[in-house]
């Protein structure tokens, strides 16, 4: 007959297993908590890695979208004005700060804005000289 705990090779007695349960496997925490909470901790760390780098990857894609309408609207406004690209960021800056809209959302140029756009485009404009 061989003894109910038959002991490891370090000479320690290895812990009985346990039967499952109607609710699940074995709950042993000598062997589930142990083994499962490194793995679990892990998973967790991972999940919670992953989810932080697709919100800074969804912020870095608007902020890259923002950037690439601005600088076609101070293009069309060195066109319009014609005016020096930085008055154009400073045309852009002031309306959003008199709108009290954000910068990104006055470069898509809404039709509401004009009278605004002319205004400021007005006041940066300066006219050129004869040679």
């Amino acid at each position: 007959m061989t003894a109910p705990y038959a002991p490891r090779w370090d000479g320690e007695p290895m812990n009985p297993p346990t039967a499952p349960t109607a609710s699940g496997p074995s709950t042993n925490p000598a062997t589930t908590t142990a083994a499962a909470t490194p793995a679990t901790a892990t998973a967790k760390a991972l999940r919670n890695e992953v989810e932080r780098l697709r919100a800074e990857n969804e912020q870095l894609s608007e902020a890259v979208a923002a950037h690439a309408v601005v600088d076609q609207a101070i293009g069309v406004l060195t066109v319009l004005g014609p005016i020096a690209p930085a008055d154009g960021f400073t045309v852009l800056r002031e309306i959003s700060q008199h709108t009290n809209t954000k910068l990104h959302q006055i470069a898509a140029l809404p039709a509401d804005l004009a009278s605004e756009l002319q205004a400021a485009l007005a006041r940066h404009h300066q006219p050129a000289t004869p040679p």
